[in-house]
């Protein structure tokens, strides 16, 4: 089974925004919590966010939409890159190992 982390180059189109739009998410909420991003760069994200419970300007959530978009693509990119190629790294590697169930140890009682 292929990994989210690591969307193959083949597969349909969707498959491929599904995993590229959940790759960017982890890799924002990363850069969120790395204290080496600077707090004021953070705001980005976080006013993009706040932004859709404003009234809206343009009927429809397009315009929320278009100012999220902008909001985290800026946040990524303005992102130190040496940062920013490390969680994506991170994000993409894949630890290759089998799964396999454990019994629980049964607790002796001692009285």
């Amino acid at each position: 089974m292929k990994s989210p982390f690591n969307p193959s180059p083949r597969g349909s189109k969707s498959d491929r925004f599904f995993n590229s739009f959940a790759e960017q998410i982890k890799l924002i909420y990363r850069l969120m919590l790395d204290p080496r991003i600077s707090p004021v760069l953070k705001i980005l994200p976080v006013a993009a966010l706040v932004y859709t419970f404003l009234p809206d300007l343009v009927i429809g959530p397009f315009d929320d939409a278009l100012v999220i978009w902008i909001g985290t693509t800026l946040f990524v990119e303005l992102c130190p890159d040496d940062i920013v190629a490390e969680h994506r790294h991170q994000l993409r590697s894949v630890i290759e190992a089998e799964w396999r169930d454990v019994e629980p140890e049964e607790e002796s009682e001692e009285d």
